[in-house]
């Protein structure tokens, strides 16, 4: 990176990517809405009143100064979701997406360890020109390792635990799940590749 060059905020990225401080527990609320409603409601009912919620709280995160682009990701989640589960007609099929992106972000994450290049390294060095010796640097890609090792365990044990709650028929557990399993382990995982990105900032 040249001294001309504008640093990286790399925890305001990571935030970003998660849709904001709120972005999480925001895209969770509709899901609880459609588990809430699915008992009492026709499925393509139960949907529509999830696919409500996320709109009506997308407009309160684009009034609230977030960006609209982040702000549609839980709208665009619930949709794709709901659209699965109404093609199949199985309200447990609500959370088939999210259980087979889990397994694709694991073995996208094993595969980078596999090969020797950690994909939070080869994300670091991407923000920071992509010109960086970082898997020379074996402080660095040690770093790396083990931040992108906490990235593919979360995946996998979010597969793990869903593909199973999935297999036995427990929606509600499966909505519960979701939410035990998503900001709780995301944050932990993202401060550990947090850690990894301020060390490779470091030594570069």
């Amino acid at each position: 990176m040249t001294a001309t060059e504008k640093p990286t905020d790399v925890k305001q990225a990571l935030v970003d990517g998660v849709g904001g401080p709120m972005g999480m527990l925001y895209t969770a609320l509709p899901v609880v809405v459609f588990v809430t409603a699915v008992p009492f409601l026709p499925l393509m009912v139960a949907i529509g009143v999830a696919l409500a919620a996320a709109l009506v709280l997308t407009g309160v995160r684009v009034l609230r100064g977030e960006r609209l682009s982040s702000a549609l990701g839980g709208v665009i989640a619930i949709a794709a979701a709901g659209g699965v589960a109404a093609l199949t007609g199985s309200a447990k099929d609500f959370f088939l997406i999210g259980i087979w992106a889990s397994l694709a972000g694991a073995i996208v994450m094993l595969v980078s360890l596999l090969v020797g290049r950690p994909l939070t390294g080869v994300i670091w060095n991407l923000l920071h020109g992509g010109q960086n010796a970082w898997r020379q640097d074996r402080s660095a890609l040690r770093a790396h390792y083990l931040a992108s090792l906490a990235v593919t365990a979360v995946f996998a044990a979010r597969f793990v635990v869903k593909e199973y709650l999935y297999l036995a028929d427990s929606t509600g557990w499966l909505a519960f799940a979701k939410i035990a399993m998503g900001t709780p382990l995301t944050a932990l995982a993202a401060l550990v590749v947090l850690w990894a990105f301020r060390h490779t900032t470091k030594r570069f």
